[in-house]
């Protein structure tokens, strides 16, 4: 089998990655990439940003925003190929959000229950949170904000 090459031109970059040229011109325009400049001042790319880039991808898919994406990537080593150990201490620092947006993505997921937003529309809110008193503890949708009906029992 042929050694696959140790840089790639942004073409191939792209179609490995399945982001547009203009995609990864702008992730390396904030830092999250950086090219190699040829003599021809052609831009060639290390195969593990290939990884970074994949990296920036699903975790854009997932709700992270720009900047969380690249404060986690700028703790990547710069000069050598980000080891198992470099991506399971982001793996590590990111678990926390993580759990946390997935706990909320299923509370969300079932919106047939009273969540004391204070419309008191359905039969159940009448049960969890009787005369709305959910809103005491502020404004929006008290129950998927992380109070709980508990929380206002005996009021």
């Amino acid at each position: 089998m042929a050694a696959l090459p140790a840089l790639l031109t942004i073409g191939d970059l792209a179609r490995r990655t399945g982001l547009s040229v203009s995609a990864i011109r702008f992730y390396e325009a904030r830092g999250l990439v950086r090219a190699i400049r040829t003599g021809g001042n052609q831009r060639r790319f290390a195969r593990a940003d290939i990884r970074r880039l994949s990296f920036a991808l699903i975790a854009q898919k997932i709700g992270l925003s720009l900047g969380e994406i690249e404060a986690e990537l700028a703790t990547l080593p710069e000069g050598r190929t980000p080891t198992r150990g470099d991506w399971q201490a982001i793996s590590e620092r990111m678990r926390a959000v993580l759990d946390a947006r997935i706990t909320r993505l299923i509370e969300t997921r079932d919106l047939d229950g009273c969540i004391g937003c204070g419309c008191l529309s359905l039969d159940r809110c009448a049960l969890f949170n009787p005369g709305d008193r959910a809103a005491r503890a502020g404004p929006g949708p008290r129950f998927l904000l992380g109070d709980r009906a508990a929380d206002f029992e005996g009021d």
